[in-house]
């Protein structure tokens, strides 16, 4: 497979490499800074939800209430990121495995392409599904613990909550657009399968299996961004 090359500055998170260079894109670093951009994605009733939770009194004692509950959550919840994490990391590996592999079968060679995108785009959209809600429970778990310890904890949990509800809607509207990207290089991989001369059979599915391991590593590159948040929360946690 020919690749484009990509300019030797471009750095950033994994998934935007693997996603320029499945689509053959030049891209260079953003001119605008992280607290630039942020200040255009979050509108005017975020960015006060935002300086009000910031601006808080550290000194106001937690919420009684919800010691309780951080106390019962304390020992379990590192356990529960990493058993979250592993389980969307099993169903990944099982979504990008051949067919006769997700059987359990001895794998052998490539079954053949099917006739489009449908049946992939089908698993990275239910994947996405299952990552959101996963980690959308996680947050909301780290979050109530955070509000039980001390109050700079608790304005970490405010802010945090803000920040995904501000910025969840246009998180979801970039990731969703990934499917379509992978669709056609998908095309393009198979149209150059198609035309090579004198293609040997035992190598016919090697485009296809190409493309899944990219696809596999697109999905676990996904993963990684989406549970930065957890970790951070988690880190808090620990720090404590």
């Amino acid at each position: 497979m020919v690749q484009a090359p990509l300019q030797a500055a471009l750095s950033g998170p994994t998934l935007v490499r693997l996603l320029a260079r499945l689509a053959e894109a030049d891209v260079s670093e953003p001119q605008a800074s992280l607290a630039d951009r942020l200040s255009q994605w979050l509108g005017w009733t975020d960015a006060i939800a935002l300086s009000t939770a910031l601006s808080a009194s550290p000194n106001a004692p937690p919420d009684p209430s919800r010691a309780g509950v951080a106390q019962a959550l304390d020992r379990e919840d590192a356990a529960l990121v990493v058993t979250a994490r592993s389980a969307l990391t099993k169903m990944i590996t099982r979504a990008c495995a051949p067919a006769n592999a997700r059987r359990g079968a001895r794998e052998t060679a490539e079954a053949p392409a099917p006739a489009d995108f449908a049946e992939f785009r089908q698993d990275y959209l239910s994947i996405q599904q299952a990552m959101e809600t996963e980690i959308g429970q996680l947050r909301k778990r780290l979050r109530a613990l955070l509000a039980a310890r001390t109050p700079a904890l608790a304005r970490l949990a405010a802010v945090d909550a803000i920040m995904e509800r501000s910025l969840g809607a246009r998180e979801q509207r970039l990731l969703a657009s990934v499917p379509a990207l992978l669709a056609t290089h998908f095309e393009r991989l198979r149209r150059a399968a198609q035309q090579a001369p004198d293609e040997a059979p035992a190598a016919s599915g090697a485009w296809l299996a190409a493309f899944r391991k990219e696809m596999q590593s697109v999905l676990l590159a996904e993963l990684d961004i989406r549970f930065q948040p957890v970790q951070g929360l988690l880190a808090a946690l620990r720090a404590r």
